[in-house]
């Protein structure tokens, strides 16, 4: 039992997190998306496998580049610095208990019969093992004892984040602008993110329960499939006015999901 629980991302994030300190900005909104599911089970049933993940997912990526380059940016050396592409991570459930992440790049040139396959393919290899840059280092910190795994992250973070280099070819950037997790998969009706203190990323969204809920149209009590999006934004960066830019760009691409099946 005492193995199980201090797994390697547990040994990890007892190291990493500490009582708040930073800046950052906590929201949430509950999104009608009856028209989406729908459009979801149309074209599943056509054999495109979309999932509420791929969708929220790209609709992010669709929204940084059109309305809110702030959110792919980070800080270097105390100044605002631009991604070059907009990529994303997206959190998988790797083990019945271990969490982990794939990668995605440059997810705003991407479509769904572009995304589906690629996310498939990079969760079958992160179950196998596939070790990405971020993963080989949470396994080597993991096996450093305590204290020395605390003066290991000081030193890791003062390089990567703080001072912006790379080491062995890893980089505070390897996660990309932003990172989705669907936690209503899981079973939970929503939650609150923590922005990943190693690495630049500005902004998390988390995707919470899918229920039914009475909600008034047109003067109308109607029965309707709603969602719990949350996310997380790095006040250093952004402001509380991006959230709500953003939320509004979802109420909006929810009632038009078909124009993420064409380029940009």
């Amino acid at each position: 039992m005492i193995k199980e629980l201090n797994n390697s991302w547990r040994k990890t994030a007892s190291t990493l997190y500490k009582k708040p300190e930073d800046s950052k900005i906590l929201g949430s909104v509950e999104l009608d998306i009856t028209d989406l599911q729908e459009y979801i089970s149309k074209k599943r049933k056509e054999g495109l496998k979309i999932t509420l993940t791929h969708f929220f997912t790209l609709a992010t990526a669709r929204a940084i580049k059109d309305k809110l380059p702030e959110l792919n940016t980070y800080i270097k050396r105390g100044n605002v610095k631009s991604y070059e592409n907009i990529n994303a991570s997206v959190s998988v459930l790797l083990r019945e208990n271990e969490m982990g992440s794939v990668k995605i790049n440059m997810v705003n040139t991407l479509t769904y019969s572009d995304l589906v396959p690629t996310l498939t393919a990079k969760i079958k290899e992160a179950r196998k093992g596939t070790e990405n840059g971020t993963m080989k280092l949470k396994e080597t910190m993991a096996s450093i004892p305590w204290p020395f795994r605390g003066m290991f992250y000081w030193f890791i973070r003062k390089m990567l984040v703080d001072w912006g280099l790379s080491i062995g070819g890893i980089s505070a950037n390897d996660m990309g602008s932003y990172i989705v997790s669907n936690i209503g998969s899981l079973g939970l009706d929503n939650g609150y993110p923590a922005l990943f203190p190693a690495t630049n990323v500005s902004f998390v969204l988390i995707m919470g329960g899918v229920k039914k809920t009475p909600l008034v149209i047109d003067n109308e009590v109607k029965i309707r499939t709603v969602i719990t999006l949350s996310a997380a934004l790095d006040h250093r960066v952004v402001d509380a006015s991006h959230a709500g830019i953003l939320f509004k760009y979802y109420k909006s691409i929810v009632k038009t999901p078909e124009l993420l099946e064409e380029k940009p």
